[in-house]
């Protein structure tokens, strides 16, 4: 039976895309296959607990029944194995799934898409991350997503380039999925201007009106 470690599960609002405000169990997974140089989560594994997925079942159902459960990180989709024996027992206890992904692992998100009900799929700027794309594999991931409710989340900053806003916006229409644009924040605070974010979204919204600019609101609430 395959094991994962989970750093951790907490209760607490989505403050990330149109799903904003909405009640989660959050389960950060500790893997990743990116090194994105905003990242800020701690994925140190001594502070991690190793969970079965029956463990892992027991322990969500003590936080209630039909949660909506916001597989995070990390990168949930390292593990999939895990997920593949997880997520029947997730759906069979009436749990809802919101897979928050950096959509690059196509491949894996095709072994258990039929057991999602939201996907949150980063577009991973290489001007914001510092990593390069592969522009197959993110077209192959979103072409397998667009069969459930799935949005495009895109962290921007200033060095934004006219050639990642064209791709971005080519990806969306060809699957008809809704983009998010996220100012990239320093702390609580935007890392570019309002007057920015406006010219940003107003590049997006002149070529594919499915698009909204949503900031990290956990972040000026003051929740997890």
């Amino acid at each position: 039976m395959s094991k994962v470690n989970i750093r951790e599960i907490f209760l607490s609002v989505q403050g990330e895309g149109p799903y904003v405000g909405e009640r989660q169990l959050f389960i950060r997974f500790c893997s990743c296959n990116l090194n994105c140089r905003y990242c800020d989560t701690d994925f140190e594994l001594s502070k991690s607990t190793e969970y079965s997925p029956q463990e892992l079942i027991t322990e969500i159902n003590k936080y209630g029944e039909n949660l909506v459960l916001s597989l995070t990180g990390g990168e949930p989709l390292v593990s999939v194995e895990f997920l593949s024996d997880f997520l029947p027992l997730a759906k069979a206890n009436r749990h809802k799934i919101y897979l928050e992904t950096n959509a690059t692992l196509p491949e894996n998100l095709e072994q258990i898409i039929k057991y999602t009900d939201v996907i949150s799929a980063d577009i991973k700027l290489e001007s914001a991350t510092g990593q390069k794309q592969n522009k197959e594999n993110i077209e192959k991931f979103f072409k397998i997503a667009s069969s459930k409710d799935t949005f495009a989340k895109i962290v921007f900053d200033n060095h934004i380039t006219e050639e990642e806003i064209l791709f971005a916006i080519k990806t969306a229409q060809t699957n008809n999925i809704l983009i998010i644009l996220q100012p990239k924040m320093e702390g609580n605070k935007f890392s570019v201007s309002t007057n920015f974010c406006e010219e940003i979204f107003d590049k997006f919204y002149t070529k594919y009106n499915r698009v909204r600019i949503i900031p990290q609101m956990h972040k000026f609430l003051n929740v997890r």
